[in-house]
Protein backbone atom coordinates (compact mmCIF):
# COMPACT_ATOMS: atom_id res chain seq x y z
CA UNK A 1 0.00 0.00 0.00
CA UNK A 2 2.94 2.33 -1.08
CA UNK A 3 0.96 4.18 -4.36
CA UNK A 4 -2.35 5.37 -4.12
CA UNK A 5 -3.70 7.01 -7.28
CA UNK A 6 -7.11 8.72 -6.63
CA UNK A 7 -8.59 10.16 -10.06
CA UNK A 8 -11.39 12.85 -10.10
CA UNK A 9 -11.69 15.11 -13.33
CA UNK A 10 -13.45 17.82 -14.65
CA UNK A 11 -15.76 20.52 -12.30
CA UNK A 12 -13.82 22.62 -9.69
CA UNK A 13 -16.46 21.32 -6.85
CA UNK A 14 -16.04 17.75 -7.41
CA UNK A 15 -12.31 18.07 -7.17
CA UNK A 16 -11.96 20.55 -4.49
CA UNK A 17 -14.96 17.92 -2.33
CA UNK A 18 -12.52 14.62 -3.36
CA UNK A 19 -9.53 15.67 -1.75
CA UNK A 20 -11.23 14.94 1.43
CA UNK A 21 -10.11 11.28 0.71
CA UNK A 22 -6.40 12.11 0.79
CA UNK A 23 -7.07 13.32 4.68
CA UNK A 24 -8.20 10.32 5.44
CA UNK A 25 -5.99 8.17 3.57
CA UNK A 26 -2.66 9.99 5.50
CA UNK A 27 -4.37 9.70 8.66
CA UNK A 28 -4.77 5.96 8.33
CA UNK A 29 -1.49 5.22 5.97
CA UNK A 30 0.94 8.07 7.21
CA UNK A 31 3.81 6.43 4.57
CA UNK A 32 1.36 5.73 1.84
CA UNK A 33 2.63 8.28 -1.34
CA UNK A 34 -0.67 10.01 -2.15
CA UNK A 35 -1.48 10.89 -6.37
CA UNK A 36 -4.20 13.11 -7.54
CA UNK A 37 -5.33 13.22 -11.32
CA UNK A 38 -7.03 16.14 -11.98
CA UNK A 39 -8.10 18.46 -14.86
CA UNK A 40 -5.54 21.52 -14.75
CA UNK A 41 -8.07 24.44 -14.76
CA UNK A 42 -9.07 23.11 -10.86
CA UNK A 43 -5.26 23.12 -9.71
CA UNK A 44 -5.49 26.16 -7.60
CA UNK A 45 -7.79 24.61 -5.64
CA UNK A 46 -5.57 21.73 -4.40
CA UNK A 47 -2.66 23.60 -4.34
CA UNK A 48 -0.58 23.52 -1.18
CA UNK A 49 -2.69 20.91 0.22
CA UNK A 50 -0.37 18.93 2.62
CA UNK A 51 -2.22 15.73 2.57
CA UNK A 52 -1.36 15.12 -1.27
CA UNK A 53 2.02 14.18 -2.48
CA UNK A 54 1.90 14.88 -6.04
CA UNK A 55 -0.55 16.02 -8.78
CA UNK A 56 -0.79 14.72 -12.40
CA UNK A 57 -2.17 17.01 -14.81
CA UNK A 58 -4.81 15.30 -17.38
CA UNK A 59 -4.34 18.00 -20.41
CA UNK A 60 -6.82 18.87 -22.94
CA UNK A 61 -4.72 17.73 -25.82
CA UNK A 62 -5.04 14.33 -24.25
CA UNK A 63 -8.68 13.72 -25.61
CA UNK A 64 -8.13 15.18 -29.29
CA UNK A 65 -4.92 13.78 -30.16
CA UNK A 66 -4.71 9.67 -29.42
CA UNK A 67 -0.74 9.96 -29.57
CA UNK A 68 -0.51 12.14 -26.49
CA UNK A 69 -3.26 10.10 -24.66
CA UNK A 70 -1.18 6.72 -25.17
CA UNK A 71 1.85 8.55 -24.03
CA UNK A 72 0.25 9.86 -20.69
CA UNK A 73 -1.65 6.45 -19.82
CA UNK A 74 1.76 4.80 -20.30
CA UNK A 75 3.64 7.41 -18.03
CA UNK A 76 0.98 5.90 -15.47
CA UNK A 77 1.68 2.56 -15.73
CA UNK A 78 5.36 3.29 -15.35
CA UNK A 79 4.38 4.59 -12.25
CA UNK A 80 3.33 0.73 -10.33
CA UNK A 81 0.66 2.08 -8.24
CA UNK A 82 -0.97 -0.31 -5.64
CA UNK A 83 -4.47 1.32 -5.28
CA UNK A 84 -6.29 3.26 -7.42
CA UNK A 85 -9.47 5.02 -6.68
CA UNK A 86 -11.77 6.46 -9.32
CA UNK A 87 -14.32 9.24 -8.10
CA UNK A 88 -14.61 10.28 -12.12
CA UNK A 89 -15.75 6.56 -13.41
CA UNK A 90 -15.96 7.83 -16.96
CA UNK A 91 -14.41 6.79 -20.39
CA UNK A 92 -11.00 8.54 -19.51
CA UNK A 93 -10.26 7.41 -15.79
CA UNK A 94 -11.64 3.81 -16.71
CA UNK A 95 -8.39 3.97 -19.05
CA UNK A 96 -6.08 5.33 -16.59
CA UNK A 97 -7.78 3.08 -14.46
CA UNK A 98 -7.00 0.08 -16.89
CA UNK A 99 -3.41 1.09 -17.87
CA UNK A 100 -2.11 1.40 -14.37
CA UNK A 101 -2.28 -2.59 -13.78
CA UNK A 102 -2.83 -1.82 -10.12
CA UNK A 103 -4.05 -4.65 -7.86
CA UNK A 104 -6.49 -2.63 -6.38
CA UNK A 105 -9.07 -0.50 -8.21
CA UNK A 106 -12.10 0.80 -6.73
CA UNK A 107 -14.78 2.40 -8.52
CA UNK A 108 -18.24 2.94 -8.66
CA UNK A 109 -20.93 0.56 -10.24
CA UNK A 110 -21.76 0.60 -13.86
CA UNK A 111 -23.09 -1.95 -16.35
CA UNK A 112 -19.26 -2.70 -17.22
CA UNK A 113 -17.31 -1.79 -14.44
CA UNK A 114 -17.45 -5.07 -12.25
CA UNK A 115 -14.98 -6.26 -15.11
CA UNK A 116 -12.64 -3.14 -14.76
CA UNK A 117 -12.29 -2.79 -11.22
CA UNK A 118 -11.75 -5.30 -8.05
CA UNK A 119 -14.33 -3.32 -6.07
CA UNK A 120 -17.41 -1.18 -7.20
CA UNK A 121 -20.13 0.36 -5.02
CA UNK A 122 -23.83 1.99 -5.88
CA UNK A 123 -24.59 5.52 -4.72
CA UNK A 124 -26.47 5.52 -1.34
CA UNK A 125 -29.89 7.09 -1.26
CA UNK A 126 -29.62 7.54 2.78
CA UNK A 127 -31.42 11.46 2.65
CA UNK A 128 -30.93 11.65 6.33
CA UNK A 129 -27.37 11.98 5.50
CA UNK A 130 -25.39 14.93 7.83
CA UNK A 131 -22.75 15.40 5.45
CA UNK A 132 -23.99 14.81 2.20
CA UNK A 133 -24.58 12.30 -0.29
CA UNK A 134 -21.71 13.09 -2.73
CA UNK A 135 -19.70 12.88 0.89
CA UNK A 136 -20.91 9.99 1.58
CA UNK A 137 -20.76 8.35 -2.05
CA UNK A 138 -17.08 9.42 -1.97
CA UNK A 139 -16.01 7.88 2.03
CA UNK A 140 -17.47 4.67 0.60
CA UNK A 141 -15.07 3.90 -1.94
CA UNK A 142 -12.30 3.65 0.89
CA UNK A 143 -14.02 1.14 2.52
CA UNK A 144 -12.04 -1.54 1.16
CA UNK A 145 -8.82 -0.41 2.34
CA UNK A 146 -10.06 1.48 5.72
CA UNK A 147 -12.72 -0.10 7.54
CA UNK A 148 -13.47 2.33 10.10
CA UNK A 149 -12.76 6.21 9.56
CA UNK A 150 -11.18 8.06 12.62
CA UNK A 151 -12.68 11.17 11.71
CA UNK A 152 -15.95 10.06 9.52
CA UNK A 153 -17.00 14.49 9.17
CA UNK A 154 -13.54 15.44 7.85
CA UNK A 155 -14.59 18.19 5.70
CA UNK A 156 -12.53 19.46 2.45
CA UNK A 157 -10.55 22.23 2.58
CA UNK A 158 -8.35 24.79 0.78
CA UNK A 159 -5.02 25.76 2.01
CA UNK A 160 -3.94 29.57 1.31
CA UNK A 161 -0.90 30.84 2.21
CA UNK A 162 -0.41 33.54 4.57
CA UNK A 163 0.71 36.22 1.63
CA UNK A 164 -1.86 35.56 -0.37
CA UNK A 165 -4.38 36.05 2.50
CA UNK A 166 -2.91 39.29 3.07
CA UNK A 167 -2.63 40.36 -0.27
CA UNK A 168 -5.58 39.80 -0.73
CA UNK A 169 -6.82 42.25 2.54
CA UNK A 170 -4.74 44.66 1.15
CA UNK A 171 -6.39 44.97 -1.83
CA UNK A 172 -9.66 45.28 -0.16
CA UNK A 173 -8.31 47.83 1.89
CA UNK A 174 -7.90 49.94 -1.06
CA UNK A 175 -11.60 50.62 -1.14
CA UNK A 176 -12.16 52.89 1.94
CA UNK A 177 -15.55 53.08 1.26
CA UNK A 178 -15.88 49.51 2.90
CA UNK A 179 -13.97 49.92 5.96
CA UNK A 180 -16.48 48.42 8.71
CA UNK A 181 -19.02 46.95 7.00
CA UNK A 182 -19.91 43.31 6.16
CA UNK A 183 -18.25 41.57 3.34
CA UNK A 184 -20.31 39.35 0.61
CA UNK A 185 -19.27 37.73 -2.04
CA UNK A 186 -21.51 37.06 -4.82
CA UNK A 187 -21.46 34.00 -6.90
CA UNK A 188 -23.60 35.85 -10.29
CA UNK A 189 -23.35 32.22 -12.32
CA UNK A 190 -23.40 28.64 -11.85
CA UNK A 191 -21.28 26.77 -13.95
CA UNK A 192 -23.78 26.35 -16.74
CA UNK A 193 -27.05 28.34 -18.00
CA UNK A 194 -29.35 25.96 -16.50
CA UNK A 195 -27.52 26.15 -13.13
CA UNK A 196 -27.51 29.57 -12.73
CA UNK A 197 -30.44 31.41 -10.67
CA UNK A 198 -32.30 34.04 -13.32
CA UNK A 199 -30.46 37.71 -13.06
CA UNK A 200 -33.50 39.07 -12.85
CA UNK A 201 -34.41 37.59 -10.09
CA UNK A 202 -31.26 37.14 -8.02
CA UNK A 203 -31.23 41.05 -8.53
CA UNK A 204 -34.69 41.20 -6.20
CA UNK A 205 -32.61 39.41 -3.78
CA UNK A 206 -29.44 41.52 -3.77
CA UNK A 207 -31.24 44.73 -3.64
CA UNK A 208 -33.34 43.31 -0.83
CA UNK A 209 -29.66 42.79 0.73
CA UNK A 210 -28.05 45.97 0.30
CA UNK A 211 -31.24 47.74 1.60
CA UNK A 212 -31.77 46.18 4.53
CA UNK A 213 -27.83 45.30 5.54
CA UNK A 214 -25.97 48.17 3.25
CA UNK A 215 -22.67 45.27 2.82
CA UNK A 216 -20.00 45.50 0.57
CA UNK A 217 -20.75 43.27 -2.19
CA UNK A 218 -18.19 41.55 -4.51
CA UNK A 219 -19.03 39.49 -7.65
CA UNK A 220 -17.31 36.05 -8.59
CA UNK A 221 -17.51 35.80 -12.49
CA UNK A 222 -15.53 34.52 -15.47
CA UNK A 223 -13.94 37.30 -17.76
CA UNK A 224 -15.95 36.42 -20.69
CA UNK A 225 -19.46 37.07 -18.55
CA UNK A 226 -18.91 41.09 -18.91
CA UNK A 227 -22.49 41.53 -20.94
CA UNK A 228 -24.29 39.43 -18.00
CA UNK A 229 -22.74 41.30 -15.54
CA UNK A 230 -23.63 44.50 -16.79
CA UNK A 231 -27.45 43.25 -16.97
CA UNK A 232 -27.12 42.66 -13.55
CA UNK A 233 -26.03 45.86 -12.85
CA UNK A 234 -28.86 47.61 -14.48
CA UNK A 235 -31.39 45.46 -12.77
CA UNK A 236 -29.36 47.09 -9.31
CA UNK A 237 -31.22 49.79 -7.34
CA UNK A 238 -29.37 52.87 -6.47
CA UNK A 239 -28.32 51.49 -3.14
CA UNK A 240 -27.34 48.18 -3.98
CA UNK A 241 -25.00 50.14 -6.58
CA UNK A 242 -23.69 51.74 -4.00
CA UNK A 243 -22.89 48.45 -1.99
CA UNK A 244 -21.58 46.41 -5.45
CA UNK A 245 -17.70 47.06 -6.05
CA UNK A 246 -17.99 45.93 -9.98
CA UNK A 247 -14.22 47.65 -10.06
CA UNK A 248 -12.76 44.88 -7.76
CA UNK A 249 -11.83 41.80 -10.40
CA UNK A 250 -10.55 39.09 -8.79
CA UNK A 251 -8.61 37.63 -11.53
CA UNK A 252 -6.48 34.15 -11.39
CA UNK A 253 -8.52 31.81 -8.73
CA UNK A 254 -6.17 31.80 -6.32
CA UNK A 255 -6.87 35.29 -6.00
CA UNK A 256 -10.37 35.37 -5.70
CA UNK A 257 -9.95 32.24 -2.76
CA UNK A 258 -7.52 34.86 -1.00
CA UNK A 259 -10.56 37.60 -1.73
CA UNK A 260 -13.75 35.25 -0.34
CA UNK A 261 -11.34 34.06 2.67
CA UNK A 262 -11.59 38.07 3.78
CA UNK A 263 -15.11 37.84 3.38
CA UNK A 264 -17.86 37.12 5.73
CA UNK A 265 -20.44 34.74 3.74
CA UNK A 266 -21.05 33.86 0.02
CA UNK A 267 -24.53 33.83 -1.22
CA UNK A 268 -25.37 32.90 -4.58
CA UNK A 269 -25.67 29.72 -7.04
CA UNK A 270 -25.04 26.18 -5.58
CA UNK A 271 -21.65 24.92 -7.57
CA UNK A 272 -18.08 25.37 -7.23
CA UNK A 273 -18.04 28.79 -5.52
CA UNK A 274 -19.95 28.20 -2.65
CA UNK A 275 -17.75 24.36 -2.40
CA UNK A 276 -14.88 27.06 -1.94
CA UNK A 277 -16.20 28.79 0.47
CA UNK A 278 -17.18 25.95 2.80
CA UNK A 279 -13.37 24.62 2.44
CA UNK A 280 -12.81 28.05 3.78
CA UNK A 281 -15.13 27.82 6.56
CA UNK A 282 -16.93 30.96 5.07
CA UNK A 283 -20.89 31.08 6.03
CA UNK A 284 -22.69 30.29 2.52
CA UNK A 285 -25.95 30.59 0.90
CA UNK A 286 -26.82 28.62 -1.43
CA UNK A 287 -29.40 29.03 -4.74
CA UNK A 288 -29.83 24.94 -5.95
CA UNK A 289 -30.40 24.53 -9.48
CA UNK A 290 -33.72 22.87 -9.88
CA UNK A 291 -32.07 19.50 -11.05
CA UNK A 292 -29.43 19.32 -8.44
CA UNK A 293 -29.89 17.00 -5.83
CA UNK A 294 -29.93 19.32 -2.55
CA UNK A 295 -29.62 15.98 -0.47
CA UNK A 296 -25.85 15.26 -2.32
CA UNK A 297 -24.48 18.48 -1.96
CA UNK A 298 -25.93 20.38 0.78
CA UNK A 299 -23.07 18.87 2.65
CA UNK A 300 -22.78 18.95 6.22
CA UNK A 301 -25.91 20.40 6.92
CA UNK A 302 -26.00 19.78 10.49
CA UNK A 303 -23.42 23.39 10.79
CA UNK A 304 -26.05 26.10 10.70
CA UNK A 305 -23.41 28.59 8.40
CA UNK A 306 -24.25 26.12 5.24
CA UNK A 307 -27.51 27.25 4.43
CA UNK A 308 -29.22 26.42 1.17
CA UNK A 309 -32.82 26.64 -1.10
CA UNK A 310 -33.90 24.38 -3.44
CA UNK A 311 -37.61 24.75 -5.48
CA UNK A 312 -38.37 21.67 -4.06
CA UNK A 313 -38.43 23.38 -0.43
CA UNK A 314 -41.44 25.19 -1.25
CA UNK A 315 -43.18 22.20 -3.52
CA UNK A 316 -43.30 19.93 -0.58
CA UNK A 317 -41.31 16.92 -2.37
CA UNK A 318 -43.46 17.20 -5.48
CA UNK A 319 -40.63 18.30 -7.78
CA UNK A 320 -38.94 14.81 -7.35
CA UNK A 321 -41.83 12.90 -9.15
CA UNK A 322 -40.56 14.64 -11.99
CA UNK A 323 -37.01 13.05 -13.55
CA UNK A 324 -33.71 14.54 -13.08
CA UNK A 325 -33.56 14.28 -17.14
CA UNK A 326 -36.84 16.30 -17.60
CA UNK A 327 -35.77 18.80 -14.50
CA UNK A 328 -32.07 19.26 -16.36
CA UNK A 329 -34.05 19.73 -20.21
CA UNK A 330 -36.39 22.19 -18.47
CA UNK A 331 -34.60 23.53 -15.64
CA UNK A 332 -34.88 27.50 -17.06
CA UNK A 333 -38.82 26.66 -16.68
CA UNK A 334 -38.40 25.70 -13.43
CA UNK A 335 -36.23 28.74 -12.31
CA UNK A 336 -38.87 30.60 -13.07
CA UNK A 337 -41.11 29.02 -10.55
CA UNK A 338 -38.50 29.49 -7.92
CA UNK A 339 -39.81 33.31 -7.35
CA UNK A 340 -37.56 35.42 -4.87
CA UNK A 341 -40.39 36.02 -2.75
CA UNK A 342 -40.15 32.10 -1.94
CA UNK A 343 -36.53 32.99 -0.60
CA UNK A 344 -36.59 36.09 1.00
CA UNK A 345 -37.27 34.52 4.68
CA UNK A 346 -34.48 31.99 4.62
CA UNK A 347 -31.76 34.57 3.02
CA UNK A 348 -33.20 36.94 5.67
CA UNK A 349 -32.41 34.43 8.58
CA UNK A 350 -29.27 33.37 6.87
CA UNK A 351 -27.93 37.46 7.44
CA UNK A 352 -29.31 37.82 10.48
CA UNK A 353 -27.60 34.61 12.11
CA UNK A 354 -24.79 34.42 10.42
CA UNK A 355 -23.58 37.48 9.21
CA UNK A 356 -24.73 39.51 11.50
CA UNK A 357 -24.89 37.57 14.14
CA UNK A 358 -28.70 38.75 15.48
CA UNK A 359 -31.14 35.86 16.59
CA UNK A 360 -34.07 38.56 16.45
CA UNK A 361 -35.79 38.68 12.80
CA UNK A 362 -36.85 41.70 10.89
CA UNK A 363 -39.51 42.29 8.99
CA UNK A 364 -39.98 41.13 4.73
CA UNK A 365 -41.39 43.45 2.90
CA UNK A 366 -42.33 42.24 -0.25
Amino acid sequence: MNKILIIQQKMIGDVLTSTLLFEHLKLQFPKAILYYVINEHTLPVVEGNPFIDHIIIFKNKYKNNPTDLLQFLLSIRKQEFDIVIDVYCKLESNLITLFSRAPIKISYYKWYTKNLYTHVFKNVTNKNTTVGLAIENRLMLLSPIIKQLNFPTTSPKIFLTDIEITAARNNLKKHESICGKKKLMLGLFGSATNKSYPLHYLAILVNFVCKEYQPTIFLNYMPNQQKQVAEFLSLSTPVALQCIKAQLVCGSLRNFLAILKNCDGYIGNEGGASNMAKALNIPNFSIFSPWISKDAWLTYNTLTYNRAVHLNDYYLGDLEKISKKDRKKNALHYYQLFIPELIKEELKKFMDEEIFNKQKTIEVSI
